[in-house]
């Protein structure tokens, strides 16, 4: 039986009129990125088990699935009939898709490329209504060159800083700026250059800092790594620079009195135990609740409930947490400063915000990293390690599925294994040589869990197992990895972004930054955001 559909009409009815919807895009990153509309958020079919329970916490929220021309059988179908099994109970696919005859672009919606768009188009909103301060690559180059009283902050996750990073210029991820800013720079004559790869980060960034009041001169770095170069100039590799992590107390209660007076303005309101857990009993609203520390305070306690995503990127990339649009946010962190500078941004960006405003280490009983709540693992026939590696040395080895992204993929797997998205596996089966057994596996394992019986459907003459523990527990066993890849389905599920690596063109640079230039203009034309810029 076809799943229900929903016209373009009720969905942006339901946008504009800030009711709880979740507009999910179930293709794969990449023609995800091609196009989709504002506040779609990108979670594939091929993994829609490992990631629908926390994204989409509340069961009975409005789901709509979204794919490029909503047909019968098709992507979006599949997997509004999945999160029916999953138990969620107002699941409908957009009626005609993206690209679609009735769909989003034909109904006269707008189309947005890329990925993180509402974010990167709230920088872009923010930069050209407060014209924030920027200076060229070439400009800091020649600051730089000169020994000018410069301190350079990239505001970046620190693993994306070690790829590549301004000469000089110190790990400060976002939400960290007002904590750490002040420790960095004392003398309020040292001139604060903000960079992140392209825009956004950077705009938000250097209007953090003006916005919270530091006394120093500060300027983004303009185009971020992409501007420099474009520029003609070199960056560094590798770099561990990071933010100091003792703070005075004065400085961080003075910190913290200017984040809440901030976030006070932006609109964000606090909330103690007793509303956070009336908001986690509240089965009529979805409520999500972050910890925006670094990773590290976060494993060492936390609240429990509260999962692990530090501000600057909960600001960048909004919708792949919160995938639920009207939803409420509750954020903490021990400072009393990251959450407020965070919850600021999130009040301009229309979401319905709340700080926990008690910092009392004896509640952070919860150690460890998150653990991601999903569906109970079905019962299927396993593998060890050790056997599989018998197998692949025998006259009949196993064809070796493998789920995981691409990305990590390319950078090692089982010998033979080849790369497959869950989603197209009947045209991965295709591909792949037949044989009287197949071992299916991921970095933990769990995919190969939830794909085991839709694959033995597909292969009813073969046996299919999953690997015990994934790739994770090959490894582990001490058996060997290979990067040569073996493609069985393309690797469309992962958008190259230009401003990430390092190999990208200056052609498809370029382009980028022209395409955040022009995001204010679609803004208007779709008009569905409520963005509201708070002024300095």
């Amino acid at each position: 039986m076809s799943a229900a559909r929903i016209p373009f009409a009720e969905v942006r009815a339901a946008l504009l009129e800030r009711r709880e919807i979740a507009l999910i895009d179930v293709r794969e990153e990449a023609p995800h990125a091609e196009g989709h509309p504002l506040f779609a958020a990108q979670i594939s079919l091929s993994r829609l088990e490992l990631e629908a329970f926390s994204r989409l916490p509340r069961r009975d929220v409005p789901v709509v699935t979204v794919d490029d021309a909503g047909a019968t059988g098709g992507r979006a179908e599949r997997a509004a009939e999945k999160l029916a099994e999953l138990g969620y109970t107002q699941v409908a696919v957009l009626a005609g898709g993206v690209f679609g005859q009735g769909g989003w672009r034909d109904s006269g919606g707008e189309i947005f490329r890329d990925v993180n768009v509402p974010s990167k188009a709230f920088g872009e909103l923010v930069d050209a209504t407060l014209k924030t301060p920027s200076l060229s690559a070439e400009a800091v180059k020649t600051l730089l060159d000169a020994k000018a009283d410069v301190r350079i902050v990239d505001v970046r996750r620190f693993d994306e800083y070690q790829t590549m990073s301004i000469p000089g210029s110190i790990s400060v991820p976002g939400a960290e700026l007002a904590l750490r800013v002040p420790v960095l720079a004392p003398d309020p004559k040292t001139r604060v250059i903000v960079n992140c790869a392209g825009r956004t980060r950077s705009i938000i960034g250097t209007q953090s800092l003006i916005h919270w009041g530091l006394a120093n001169p500060v300027a983004a770095l303009r185009n971020g790594t992409i501007g420099w170069t474009l520029a003609g100039q070199t960056l560094e590799r590798q770099q561990s620079r990071k933010f100091p992590t003792a703070i005075p107390e004065t400085l961080r209660q003075r910190a913290a009195e200017k984040a809440a007076a901030l976030a006070r303005r932006a609109g964000a309101r606090t909330l103690d135990r007793a509303g956070i857990a009336a908001f986690q009993a509240d089965a009529t609203r979805t409520t999500y609740c972050i910890d925006v520390r670094d990773p590290a305070e976060y494993q060492a306690g936390h609240l429990p409930g509260f999962q692990n995503v530090p501000g600057g990127q909960l600001v960048q990339e909004t919708e792949m947490t919160a995938s639920v649009r009207g939803a409420r946010i509750v954020l903490c962190d021990t400072e009393g400063v990251r959450a407020p500078m965070t919850a600021s941004w999130l009040a301009q960006m229309a979401w319905e915000v709340f700080i926990y405003r008690e910092t009392d280490l004896a509640a952070l009983t919860e150690t460890g990293v998150w653990q991601i709540p999903l569906p109970p693992l079905p019962g299927v026939p396993g593998v060890s390690p050790a056997t599989l590696a018998e197998w692949l040395a025998s006259d009949a080895p196993p064809v070796i599925l493998d789920f995981t992204r691409h990305k990590n993929y390319r950078q090692g797997h089982i010998p033979g294994a080849w790369f497959a998205l869950r989603a197209d596996l009947a045209a991965a089966l295709a591909v792949t040589p037949k044989a009287r057994r197949y071992v299916l596996t991921c970095l933990s394992g769990l995919l190969g869990h939830y794909a085991q019986a839709e694959a033995q459907a597909l292969l009813p003459d073969a046996e299919v197992l999953v690997l015990a523990g994934g790739t994770n527990a090959w490894v582990a066993a001490g058996f060997p990895l290979t990067t040569e890849e073996k493609l069985a389905n393309p690797a469309s599920d992962r958008y190259c972004r230009p401003y990430e690596g390092t190999e990208a063109s200056p052609v498809a640079m370029q382009a980028y930054l022209d395409w955040e230039y022009g995001l204010v203009a679609q803004l208007e034309r779709d008009g569905s955001h409520y963005f509201q810029v708070l002024k300095p």
